[in-house]
């Protein structure tokens, strides 16, 4: 009796998973959804990077110009953005996060994810670079792809097994696996930040979109990274030292970071920059606009954009960089951030925790600066992040050889937390207000899904 009622359940999970056409249908559209995804962030990221490049040639022909330019554009998008898409400012990483949260109903999701934001997100973080801002595209790419997944919801067949939940945090994760064409990057980070509740037989299926997504990058832009490979020499205990300084250092400069960024944004200092930002935003962005072009000129144009060339060129030996690059690409990325154009600080921190990672090989003449730069990249990134898995795996992705992996390892945990004594997680905290932007008579859902 017991092995024909064995029988029958296994003949019955054989049909669901092979013959039933639905299960079929649903897992093509979720592929191929998670494909147009990672496309989505391949054409996001040329526009960012053709982008960049035209602000460049304007700046090198005419030095004064972001001191016109980049205020006015910032003030512009504010401006787009406060009165047609709302949903797209900042990261986008919070707003994926708030999707996700039980207490959002599905009437309200397109409050943070949906197609018009994402459209709207490439077009304004796009606008960002063109204007010379100090921002990354990481961050919105997660947004921009959470936004094309969660479409597929209302083409997959009704009795499908994938979630809405599912689809939101493989979109999300697919947006950094094709950013930065690491998809193992992609899927630590769906689970450090964005999981909430594990998926049970779709999860299989939601890997492999992260994947695919990954992929799409890797098939258009190679198996590269963005600031080339960091060679490791052979390591010793001659990095003990520095290696810890490194990830103390980049510990507490991220914490400090993510503080000063959380208590800028809610605005509950009471002082009068805050004031202005809630009574004037648009001439507030202007401002902070103008801050940026004056810090972007002292700095000979190092801190304009999101600091690839800059991290770059430490890796190549250039020792002719900005020496205060870490504190005016510091300020430069909070004053972005605070003005509330989208854009994200991944790449930004990436590059802060490089430099800080160098100047401290040059201030004790470690032979291997390349070392030390790909320490403060883990290190600062899980500070300000406090997800030390993904910034571990993200940085490691861009190292020639093993011998570094626990090294990168130690740092970012070290790092990040050293950042908790500081500050409480960016992300986490970003999302609870945008929370706040909730019709007031929306209704809880405890124990719903998200």
């Amino acid at each position: 009796m017991n092995s024909n009622i064995n029988s029958d359940e296994i003949l019955h999970a054989i049909h669901d998973q092979v013959v039933d056409w639905r299960a079929w249908t649903g897992r093509a559209l979720v592929l191929a959804f998670a494909a147009a995804a990672g496309l989505t962030v391949v054409a996001f990221t040329w526009m960012t990077e053709r982008a960049f490049e035209l602000f460049e040639q304007m700046q090198q022909g005419y030095w004064w110009s972001p001191l016109l330019w980049t205020p006015l554009c910032t003030a512009a998008i504010v401006w787009v953005m406060r009165r047609y898409a709302m949903g797209s400012a900042g990261s986008g990483i919070p707003q994926v996060m708030a999707a996700l949260d039980a207490s959002v109903s599905p009437a309200n999701r397109s409050l943070f994810v949906s197609l018009k934001l994402t459209l709207a997100k490439m077009a304004l973080a796009t606008w960002g670079l063109l204007a010379g801002l100090s921002l990354g595209r990481e961050g919105p790419s997660v947004q921009i792809a959470a936004g094309v997944m969660h479409h597929a919801r209302r083409w997959l067949p009704d009795k499908s097994q994938v979630s809405e939940h599912g689809l939101m945090m493989a979109g999300g994760a697919a947006g950094i696996a094709a950013a930065f064409n690491t998809p193992l990057g992609g899927v630590m980070f769906a689970i450090e930040e964005l999981s909430r509740k594990p998926e049970q037989r779709s999860s299989g299926l939601l890997l492999a979109a992260i994947v695919l997504s990954g992929l799409m990058a890797v098939s258009i832009y190679g198996n590269s990274t963005y600031f080339g490979v960091i060679r490791v020499e052979n390591l010793g205990l001659a990095l003990l030292l520095p290696g810890l300084l490194v990830a103390l250092l980049s510990g507490l400069a991220g914490g400090l970071f993510a503080r000063v960024l959380l208590v800028s944004i809610r605005g509950q200092s009471g002082d009068r920059f805050s004031r202005w930002r809630l009574r004037s935003p648009v001439a507030f962005a202007a401002a902070c606009g103008l801050a940026v072009a004056v810090i972007g000129l002292v700095s000979h144009g190092h801190t304009f954009g999101t600091g690839y060339a800059h991290s770059r060129a430490m890796l190549e030996g250039n020792n002719d960089t900005e020496p205060l690059y870490v504190l005016l690409k510091f300020i430069a990325t909070w004053i972005t951030a605070w003005a509330g154009v989208p854009g994200g600080i991944f790449a930004p921190a990436l590059s802060i925790g490089g430099a800080l990672g160098n100047d401290i090989a040059q201030l004790l003449s470690y032979p291997n600066a390349p070392t030390l730069i790909a320490l403060g990249m883990a290190g600062f990134l899980a500070a300000v992040t406090q997800a030390p898995l993904t910034s571990f795996i993200i940085v490691m992705e861009m190292v020639d050889g093993h011998g570094l992996v626990l090294s990168l390892m130690a740092t970012a945990m070290v790092a990040s937390g050293v950042s908790r004594l500081l500050s409480v997680p960016l992300y986490s905290a970003l999302a609870q207000l945008q929370l706040q932007r909730l019709p007031k008579d929306s209704p809880a859902q405890p124990g719903g899904q998200a």
